[in-house]
């Protein structure tokens, strides 16, 4: 008896390697995750050099996709990131304001999103070619954009085929001030409402926006599950070896987007006052590494403000390429977590942080959802604010720990954190799916 075809996968991302922005990670482990699983797995997202000209790119990051998987790259031709003058029309050059509310609403009336609505053709045309050469079972879309849905969508309408809506963050919530962004009635909240309603299952990064999204959804609430993001094992490799010379310079290391959402200026001014109460961390530093907004060129206020700082021990040292990550937080004797305020925030970064096995120190809101990821934390110094006293306070206990932890101590937080380790949120979602489709 012939063997049953292995299940076919169609997964949807704008976001997905070579990109560099923090979706990236999680779009490059759940097709592989499904791959390993035993599914035949097609990637639909955008051409490669559309990130030279967006959000910037690692191209190390395309080693890591999984070799059965076939990728099938679209273009994403939006006018909004021509920077070429010379390509621009004539009417563009000379009213460039009235040009770009024209074509604002020009986009939003393909799809009600910003920037990325024109690609909602193009997109579900390749997935319904994908299906006619190959026919697919589920379909897995993630956000943002959420103009990625719609492909799902027009398969589903066409096919039958089911499919999962995976939210990095949210549409229509605000997950640093808690605001509903749209109407009801709205396009966006139409859009949603229609997408919710079709989808099979519907996954959120935590529990706070899963009810949020619930509450907003009751008929629906059943079908939402919570994937957090976690980390990715084959990028950790973290040794627990603490590093020598502790007590007379500690090094504190902060991995990650700073985007204007960040509480950069609090930080540094903690930062300061800490080294003016601590001798220790008079003679340590601070280590900030990643890219200094989410756009491809780098923010001017905080490449100032980190200038205006170099003399207290801080330096910016651009972004860390996935392949290098285990040797750069090597160099470190304990981690900043610095996140925007919201009681919906965690941030991915935060599981990779735990991985590490690394004293964290919280410059967050306490009420961010990342405070739940970490309250059981061995070696973990949240601040109680923002104020920069505070901040002081937190920084001063993370050295306290930094210099007592041991390599005994650093294994014991790694072996605590392997509970984040990304496919262990992923298995069960593989294998209820694998059921479904079946």
């Amino acid at each position: 008896m012939a063997p049953e075809p292995a299940p076919h996968l169609l997964y949807v991302a704008w976001s997905y390697p070579p990109g560099r922005g923090g979706g990236v990670y999680r779009g490059l482990a759940t097709p592989n995750a499904f791959a390993r699983a035993g599914w035949k797995v097609t990637v639909l997202t955008v051409a490669r050099e559309t990130f030279a000209y967006t959000t910037g790119g690692d191209a190390s990051l395309e080693e890591r996709i999984d070799p059965s998987i076939t990728v099938e790259r679209v273009p994403f031709a939006v006018p909004t990131y021509q920077v070429r003058v010379g390509e621009w029309s004539r009417w563009r050059a000379r009213y460039p304001e009235l040009w770009n509310t024209w074509r604002a609403r020009r986009d939003r009336s393909v799809f009600p999103e910003a920037v990325y609505g024109p690609w909602r053709p193009t997109i579900e045309q390749a997935a319904l070619r994908i299906h006619e050469r190959t026919p697919v079972d589920l379909v897995i879309a993630t956000a943002n954009p959420n103009v990625d849905f719609t492909a799902a969508y027009a398969l589903h309408q066409a096919a039958g085929v089911p499919y999962v809506m995976d939210y990095r963050d949210a549409w229509q919530l605000d997950v640093f001030s808690g605001r509903r962004l749209t109407a009801p009635g709205s396009a966006v909240d139409t859009w949603e409402s229609t997408l919710v309603a079709s989808a099979h299952e519907v996954w959120f990064v935590n529990e706070p926006i899963r009810r949020w999204h619930q509450e907003l959804y009751p008929q629906h609430a059943d079908r939402m599950q919570v994937v957090a993001n976690g980390f990715d094992a084959e990028l950790a490799g973290f040794a627990p070896t603490v590093r020598d010379g502790r007590a007379d310079e500690l090094v504190f290391g902060y991995i990650g987007t700073m985007s204007d959402q960040v509480p950069l200026p609090a930080l540094l001014e903690g930062w300061r006052l800490a080294r003016e109460r601590d001798p220790l961390l008079a003679r340590s530093r601070l280590e900030l590494h990643g890219y200094l907004g989410h756009a491809g060129v780098p923010s001017d206020r905080w490449m100032r403000l980190i200038r205006d700082n170099a003399q207290h021990g801080v330096a910016h040292h651009g972004p860390v390429a996935k392949t290098s990550i285990a040797s750069t937080y090597a160099g470190f004797d304990a981690l900043v977590l610095v996140l925007g305020t919201g009681r919906y925030v965690t941030s991915g970064k935060v599981y990779e942080y735990c991985a590490t096995g690394l004293p964290i120190v919280s410059v967050h809101d306490p009420l961010n959802a990342a405070s739940d990821v970490l309250r059981e934390h061995p070696a973990w110094a949240s601040t109680t604010g923002l104020e920069p006293e505070r901040i002081a306070d937190a920084l001063i206990e993370g050295a306290r720990l930094a210099v007592a932890q041991t390599e005994a101590s650093r294994a014991a937080v790694q072996t605590w954190a392997g509970q984040f380790e990304r496919t262990s949120q992923l298995a069960p979602r593989i294998r209820q799916l694998a059921e479904a489709v079946s």
